[in-house]
């Protein structure tokens, strides 16, 4: 009898302490998770309204210029023209001048989708060639060499890894315009440096658009290359 008692006791016990733990492993989990809720509610009032805007006409302009849309210009022309006052603010002098760049170009490429139509009402895609390809790299090489020694000497934040991504946007961006379907692999190369520059800078929510960049520069990459194949081979 005696036995039994110690381990009904026993038993009572071990449930007791059962409860307890899972008691205390919720409460835990409930202070972790409304932590995490603070910091995020927190990071997120830290954010400008104005980079939120710019963030969410850079998603629209590449997810519709990866579905071979034309209305991936106009907000192309929003989301630029905001960035021009971020990387002012962000010391990033290369990516300032690069803003002035896309919006030249991206007046320009909403033009040359105009004016020159395929059946579907676009300018065809195109691969690069063994010269554009000889280019770009000369010219991404130069204009690294050349715009980061200069910015070496401003307050520039990493003047040479951040005059080679603008030169690379420089040359993405123009091949974009033309419709050279390898426009999106540089694209996928210089987001992933963006990246980490951004994150750095603190510029987080711009830093999380372009690592949705980079998805959506493989989306397009793989839509524009269907659409080239159907080009090549209409009858395929």
């Amino acid at each position: 009898m005696y036995v039994f008692r110690n381990i009904h006791l026993y038993v009572i016990n071990y449930k007791v302490y059962i409860l307890y733990s899972n008691l205390n492993t919720l409460q835990n989990y409930i202070f972790v998770t409304m932590n995490w809720s603070a910091e995020l509610l927190q990071w997120w009032q830290q954010q400008t309204w104005y980079e939120v805007i710019a963030v969410i006409t850079g998603l629209a302009c590449v997810y519709l210029a990866a579905r071979n849309n034309i209305l991936n210009w106009p907000f192309a022309i929003i989301s630029v023209s905001i960035y021009l006052y971020i990387f002012f603010k962000a010391h990033l002098f290369a990516d300032m001048g690069l803003q002035a760049y896309f919006l030249a170009m991206n007046i320009y490429g909403w033009y040359y989708w105009l004016h020159k139509p395929d059946d579907s009402g676009l300018a065809p895609v195109k691969s690069i060639t063994q010269k554009q390809l000889l280019i770009s790299v000369g010219s991404i090489a130069a204009c690294t060499v050349i715009l980061g020694s200069g910015l070496k000497y401003t307050s520039a934040s990493y003047p040479y890894l951040d005059s080679f991504c603008a030169a690379c946007s420089v040359v993405a961006q123009l091949l974009m315009a033309r419709r050279v379907l390898q426009n999106w692999l540089l694209w996928v190369f210089v987001d992933v440096i963006y990246v980490g520059i951004y994150y750095f800078k603190d510029l987080h929510l711009t830093a999380i658009m372009y690592a949705v960049y980079i998805f959506m520069a493989t989306m397009g990459y793989v839509e524009w290359r269907r659409e080239y194949k159907k080009q090549v081979h209409p009858n395929g």
